[in-house]
Formats: C-alpha cells, sequence, structure tokens
C-alpha cells in the first residue's frame, strides 16, 4: 500500500515546524549569552564578547580570529567564504555604555530577563541584538555549507561607544580590504537605515577680563560670552535640514568658571556635543566658528580670546536612494519598509575613512529611542525577524550581484 501524499506532507510540515523552532531556541540563546557578558566601555573586558562570539561561529565551521588591541580590547574577525574574493562588511560593536542610575532600572541590567516579550538588559537594543543576528545567520550559513555569492567578512569592533579603537584598527590591520557595502546591526526597528549624523566633540576655552562685579561693564564675563559663541554657532548649524535627518544640533554639555560671587569671570572652559547631518563636515563646522569668533572678538582688540579644540570627529554618513544594495533590502522587509536615519554616530564614520566611495546601510531588530536609556530592551518577534531578513539578504547577494554588474555593463 503506497503512503498517502497528505500524510507525507503533514509529516514533512511537522518537522519544519520543529526545526524552526529549534532554531528560534538556538537564537535566543545565542543573544541572551551575549547579553549576559557585561561590556561596559572602559570598565570590562569589551575582547570577553568577541572571545565567545569567535567560538561560536568557529563551531558551526566559519573561519575567525579574535584581533588582540591590549588587554581588554579586541575585534572579532570572521570569514564567510563567498564565490569571489569580492567582499561585504557586517559589522556590529562589542563593547555598550554604562548602566547609569540603577534605581532607574526594574531589572537588573548586567543580566538578561525575559518579559512580556522582551529581552531587557544593557545593550539589549544598542546593538547586541543587532550582533546576536548577523552572528546567527552567518553560524547558521557556515553550518550548512552554503557559499555566498561574495565573500562576506564580518567584524565586531570593541570601543565603539567612544573613541572608534576596534574601527581603526581594522583599517590598519587590512589596508587592501575594500567592501561593495558596510551593514551595520544599529537599531532600526527593522526598518531600512540609510544616513546618521555625524558628531563634534567640541572643547572651548575662554579668556575674558576680571571687574567688580557691580561694576560689569569693565570685565569681559568669560562665562557669557562662551555661552553666547555656542548659541551663534548652534543657530548657524540648524540653517541646513536633511530630509531624513532633520536638522544638527548642538548641545553645552559641561561649562566651568567664576571666581567669587562678586567677580566678573574672566576664565571659562565649555564641552560640546555636536551632531552635524550631510553636507556638513568638520572643517566647514571649525569655518563657520572661526568667523564668529572674529565678530564677537571684533570690539575687544585683543582682550577676549576663544581656543577651540575637537577632541573627537565622526563623519556623518548617507547611502543614496537609488543603491541597488538598499533596494534590496527594502524589498525583503516588505511593504511597511521606510528609510530611517540615527542621529548617533556608528563606526562607518570611521571605515569610510578608508572606503570613501563604500554605501553602508544599517539594519537592526533593536528600538533607537531606547539607546542609553534604563530599562533598555528589544522585541523578541522584531530579533525573529530580523534574522529573517538577514538570511534572505545573504541569500540574495547573487541577485544583487547581477543587477549591480547589469549597470556597470551599460553603462548607468
Amino acid at each position: 500500500m503506497g503512503s498517502s501524499p497528505f500524510f507525507t506532507g503533514g509529516l514533512q510540515m511537522e518537522a519544519e515546524k520543529k526545526t524552526e523552532e529549534r532554531k528560534k531556541t538556538a537564537a535566543l540563546e545565542l543573544l541572551k549569552h551575549i547579553l549576559d557578558i557585561p561590556s561596559v566601555n572602559g570598565k570590562d573586558r569589551e575582547q570577553r564578547v568577541a572571545d565567545y562570539l569567535a567560538e561560536y561561529l568557529r563551531g558551526k565551521g566559519m573561519e575567525t580570529t579574535v584581533q588582540l588591541i591590549d588587554e581588554h580590547h579586541g575585534n572579532l574577525i570572521g570569514v564567510l567564504k563567498g564565490k569571489t574574493e569580492e567582499t561585504i562588511l557586517f559589522n556590529g560593536h562589542l563593547d555598550t555604555v554604562p548602566y547609569g542610575d540603577i534605581q532607574e532600572w526594574n531589572t537588573n541590567p548586567a543580566v538578561c530577563e525575559e518579559q512580556d516579550g522582551r529581552f531587557y538588559a544593557r545593550g539589549a537594543s544598542d546593538m547586541k541584538s543587532g550582533l546576536a543576528v548577523m552572528t546567527f545567520v552567518l553560524g547558521e550559513l557556515a553550518q550548512s555549507g552554503y557559499v555566498p555569492e561574495k565573500t562576506i567578512v564580518f567584524v565586531g569592533t570593541c570601543d565603539e561607544e567612544r573613541g572608534g579603537l576596534g574601527a581603526r584598527e581594522v583599517i590598519k590591520k587590512y589596508p587592501d580590504l575594500f567592501p561593495e557595502l558596510v551593514m551595520i546591526g544599529e537599531p532600526t526597528s527593522c526598518q531600512a537605515g540609510v544616513a546618521q549624523k555625524g558628531c563634534i566633540w567640541l572643547k572651548l576655552t575662554v579668556s575674558g577680563k576680571t571687574s567688580h562685579g557691580a561694576e560689569p561693564w569693565q570685565g569681559i564675563n568669560a562665562l557669557e560670552q562662551g555661552f553666547g559663541l555656542l548659541g551663534d554657532l548652534r543657530e548657524e548649524l540648524q540653517g541646513e535640514e536633511h530630509p531624513v535627518l532633520g536638522r544638527s544640533t548642538l548641545q553645552i554639555t559641561m561649562a566651568e568658571g567664576g571666581i567669587a560671587p562678586n567677580m566678573t569671570p574672566d576664565r571659562a572652559q565649555f564641552l560640546a556635543d555636536i551632531r552635524i547631518v550631510p553636507p556638513l563636515d568638520k572643517k566647514k563646522v571649525l569655518n563657520r566658528l572661526e568667523y564668529l569668533i572674529e565678530k564677537r572678538c571684533e570690539e575687544y582688540k585683543g582682550e577676549l580670546l576663544f581656543v577651540p579644540e575637537i577632541s573627537n570627529y565622526r563623519m556623518p554618513v548617507e547611502t543614496d536612494s537609488e543603491n541597488q544594495w538598499l533596494h534590496k533590502l527594502k524589498g525583503l522587509i516588505g511593504d511597511e519598509v521606510r528609510e530611517v536615519g540615527i542621529n548617533y554616530f556608528t563606526d562607518a564614520s570611521i571605515f569610510l575613512t578608508a572606503w570613501p566611495d563604500c554605501p553602508v546601510l544599517l539594519f537592526g531588530p533593536g528600538e533607537p529611542q531606547m539607546c542609553h536609556k534604563p530599562n533598555e530592551y528589544v522585541e523578541i518577534s522584531k530579533y525573529f525577524e530580523a534574522i529573517q531578513v538577514m538570511e534572505k539578504f545573504c541569500r540574495h547577494i547573487r541577485s544583487v550581484y547581477k543587477e549591480l554588474h547589469a549597470d556597470r555593463e551599460t553603462g548607468c
């Protein structure tokens, strides 16, 4: 007696369902384990995350190494070899920001806790969930023996939340690496990220002239002059608006100065966090600042002095809306897809110093509004959604490859 096609199909569906459930369980275990490894920038050994991911992927059959930088820092380098040596770079950062006031958390930020379909922990959105998505997808592809059209290089970088040490070491050690695309798993709530603001951390020292507090006109108030200059610069920078990112911002994050309640302060120091949108860059901002300084100093005949210093610069980044990689990603996300931008910087701003023409896409399950906040979480459903999209993206590299080369052959 022959077997029933319906019954055979039912068994196959049941087997596929069990396989899918096993994959979901494994994916959740991976994310939970990563969240349970503390990697606060400046406090913990971020390299521990790199070590764990390298061992995980090695067990799946993928080539991995840990690029040691110092006793606390190391990068994960993983390679899924493709049919060609042309490369795509996947990136996520290993570190997190500090927990902040523990009293504001409803759970222990150092330990992953599941509640109401969410994982809570520091790094859940920014960006260990995005890191886990890439790790899980590449591990599954490697284990299955899948060979993509292009080689995928997976880089887990340390120190992204501060100076970008990890990204700088990558471009230093691999000078011949020129990827055709950089995909970063930053939190976009499973939307297509196409732009990110740049960042300038400005230190401003102001020297004025002291006087009796009852006769302020005889002095030059360094505090008031610093606040005034930075306010003028903020107004200048907000004159341009980006269609995705909105306007640039300038926030004074520290101000020090003053001698006594009855004395005009002759010295002051300020820190400002400036977030800029394209086409602004460091040079354009400094040019505007120098103009405003000259204008403000004219009437004081050398008695007022401003000394600006930049302690950190990250360029703004955007990808053209006609880019083929972007079109493919949007098609895989589905009908509800939106092009979004993020207000914070990523390691792309360092990578593009070496690869200035490389397009950058952002895609991850985390919630952008939860970054650096208490009770940070990721929706488990979006984590699974991101895994599905990333797996399809890896398998569709061939079709994008054909489209790109067809454009080149026709001169488009």
